[in-house]
Order: C-alpha cells, then structure tokens, then sequence
C-alpha cells in the first residue's frame, strides 16, 4: 500500500507520521517540500503530486484551522479548506484511490445539548466551518471512496494547545477565567492518529473497490466537559505530577462565551455522537481525561 500524507508537520500529521508507516510505504509532505508539492494553496502541482505518486490512499490533514483568521481571509480559507481537498477528491478518484480527510464540528450551528448526529443538518456559524461544509461536499461529490472523520478541541503535546497555556497562565496569574457555557470533548491528536490507521487497514482490506464503508464519521474522546471543567482538571493535574510545579492562581472563574468576544462565532455544543464509528470500526473511544493525562505526562 502507498499513501500520500499532507500536512506531515500539523499536530494530527505529525501523529499520523507514527500511526500510517506500519501500513505500507508512506510519503509524506508539507507546504514546504521540495521533491514533491505538498502545498494546498498550488492547486495545479498538487494534482499533478497526486498523478506522480499514484498512492492507494491519500492523507489530508492539511487545512485553514485559525478561526477568527479565516473571517479576515475567506478566499484562502476556502482554496485550502474547500477547493483543494476538492482537487485531491478528483484526482484519487481518477486513480480509485481513498480519500481520508478531517472536518470539525463547527459544520454545526451549536445549538441544543445532544451530540451531534452524521445525519444532522449543518448550518456553519463562521467562514471555517462553512469552508470545511463544503470541503466535505465537493469531497462527497467526485470521490465516493472517502472517509471524513469530524472531531473538535484537537490537542497534542507537540505544539501549543489550550492545555499549556492554561498551565503558563495558572502558573503566572492569581486568577484566571475561562468559558464554561462550550461542551464539547479534548481530543488527541494521537487518537485521531491511531484510529485513522486502523480505518484505513479495515477499507483496504479484502475488496477495497466497494468502498462500503466510505462517509462521514464523528470522531472525538468520549465524555463531555466545558473549557472551565478542562482547565482545572489540567491544574489538578499538573499539581499532583508535579507537586513542585507553582500555581499561583487561586481561583479559576467561569465565564460565559460573550466574555471574550472574537471575530469568528463559536458553537455552544461541540459534542459529537460517534456510535456509528465505534460500530462500523469496532473501537471503544477512551475518556478524554486519559488523552489530557497521557498528554499532561508528556510535557510535565
């Protein structure tokens, strides 16, 4: 098996770096390569990347991911969040390859309490979520073959993430506030790693051609919690690892969404329903607390 990874140096690309090469032969790119275009936003030599290599499966966890940027920036954020995985559809269709590519929940307008169900209706609030809906569409169009895993509140230990800097902060200030009216589920970059892998193995094997299992797939930890309930979960934490580590802050206040106003809107409900993935691929997902503990071990 040959598959083609872009966005190798990304939080998920670089997981999925670990989790693919047991698969086969893998090539994997950025917007900074030389041998072959890794670059989204060069639609032209990306298809003709695609042509070159001939993969089996092609890996997009490349994207336009700073939110309030994309409000400012609508036309990139739609080349590398719509048109390109588009291109990327067509040519791995052209070649009867797959097409494994990430959207978010932001697809959603964050109403209501209840997970979010594959068969909802999207009604994206902001540019990124209305460029990765149609991303999913022009994806859906040309290249049945596809596997779309949704997820939200992505961490890893590499790189900055919303963990971290609650710790820098914890650590600098007597007291901190934080939203508490956004649910949704942390989700490491390594799980999303680790089940992309196995998806991957179980559609290529046997009669990978029919493409039964191709669509979309909410993907996230199980359990739910709120930005507030994460941040001193992270502080309790990191206390008890590290019992040497200063935290200053005393008091850790929770805020509604309104109290940090952005430039792009946020859902309340970022909670994901993944029964069909967990059906389909015979995974149990772990409690994101598992994922934020591993992570929290890591950098500590």
């Amino acid at each position: 098996m040959k598959i083609l990874l872009l966005g190798k140096n990304g939080q998920v690309g670089w997981e999925l770096q670990r989790s693919l090469a047991p698969l086969g032969e893998l090539i994997a790119l950025d917007r900074h390569s030389t041998d072959f275009c890794g670059d989204l936003s060069n639609l032209q030599s990306l298809a003709e990347t695609v042509r070159a290599v001939r993969p089996d499966v092609i890996v997009n966890a490349a994207a336009h991911t700073a939110v309030d940027k994309a409000e400012s920036e609508p036309d990139l954020a739609r080349t590398l969040n719509a048109t390109a995985p588009g291109v990327l559809a067509q040519e791995a269709h052209q070649l009867g390859a797959w097409l494994v590519h990430y959207s978010t929940d932001y697809v959603f307008d964050g109403s209501g309490s209840q997970p979010w169900k594959e068969t909802d209706t999207p009604a994206p609030l902001n540019i990124y979520g209305q460029t990765k809906l149609e991303g999913e569409q022009l994806i859906a169009k040309h290249c049945p073959k596809h596997l779309i895993f949704r997820t939200s509140w992505v961490y890893a230990a590499r790189g900055g993430n919303f963990a971290k800097t609650m710790l820098r902060l914890a650590q600098e200030r007597e007291r901190l506030t934080v939203i508490d009216d956004q649910w949704g589920a942390p989700t490491g970059a390594e799980l999303l790693a680790d089940v992309t892998a196995h998806a991957i193995r179980q559609v290529m094997h046997g009669d990978a051609s029919s493409g039964k299992d191709a669509g979309i797939y909410h993907l996230v930890a199980s359990g739910e919690t709120t930005w507030h309930a994460y941040a001193n979960h992270v502080i309790d934490q990191a206390q008890k690892r590290q019992p040497a580590i200063t935290i200053k802050a005393k008091e850790v206040t929770p805020v509604p969404t309104s109290a940090f106003p952005t430039p792009a809107a946020r859902p309340h409900n970022s909670r994901l329903n993944t029964s069909k993935l967990q059906t389909v691929f015979g995974l149990t997902l772990p409690p994101w607390q598992q994922g934020v503990d591993r992570m929290l071990a890591e950098i500590l």
